[in-house]
């Protein structure tokens, strides 16, 4: 898969709702209600980052809840590539991006969101043909007055800025033209997962499929 390939597929993604969940999944048994909660928010595409023991496990679960669409964040390796491929993530993120990372993603055909965050490094996946890539971490590095600035030069790039994004805020990325979507972890709170309250989440995830920019 070419990255042209990879970010067309990537942008489909992004396209789905303006905010993807970022998941940090501790308990297995949280996964499927857990999207299932999201998917009926009309929130779809779900980033599991592959911090814990159980992500990979998760993804596998995940994969199987109708209308989802299961992706893996944190890649860092072409090790992550290939397990989370093989758990059924359709498309990846990360937070950087090396060459062995983007070679395992071609390989694999797994499309994605690779993480930029300086200008040259925007211009460099810009070159190799990632015109959808990750922002991060967003509010750390500029936030979106960063976006916007670098959206006169480099305007061929749409991003998913992730990192710091909040209910708050989130309005502020989703106004540019060059942000297609954010990434945030506050539509799933810690707290509510382990009570259980999967209404409640279903409730903030309806709430961010609304937002407009």
């Amino acid at each position: 898969m070419t990255p042209t390939e990879q970010s067309t597929r990537a942008l489909a993604v992004c396209r789905l709702a303006p905010v993807v969940p970022v998941l940090v999944i501790d308990d297995l048994a949280h996964a499927v209600p857990l999207a299932q909660a999201l998917v009926a928010g009309c929130l779809p595409a779900l980033e599991v980052t592959l911090r814990t023991p159980c992500a990979l496990d998760a993804i596998r679960a995940m994969s199987q809840v109708p209308g989802g669409v299961v992706g893996a964040g944190t890649l860092l390796t072409p090790a992550d590539v290939k397990a989370a491929k093989a758990a059924g993530a359709t498309f990846g993120v990360s937070p950087g991006a090396t060459q062995r990372l983007l070679d395992a993603c071609a390989e694999h055909d797994l499309p994605l969101l690779p993480g930029a965050v300086t200008a040259s490094e925007v211009m460099a996946l810009l070159e190799m043909g990632y015109t959808v890539q990750k922002f991060f971490p967003a509010e750390q590095a500029g936030g979106a007055a960063f976006l916007k600035s670098i959206g006169a030069p480099i305007p061929q790039v749409g991003f998913c800025p992730t990192g710091g994004i909040s209910l708050k805020n989130a309005t502020d990325y989703l106004s540019l033209k060059n942000v297609l979507c954010v990434g945030g972890s506050w539509v799933a709170p810690k707290d509510d997962m382990a009570r259980g309250d999967w209404a409640a989440i279903t409730t903030l995830a309806a709430e961010a499929a609304g937002l407009r920019g």
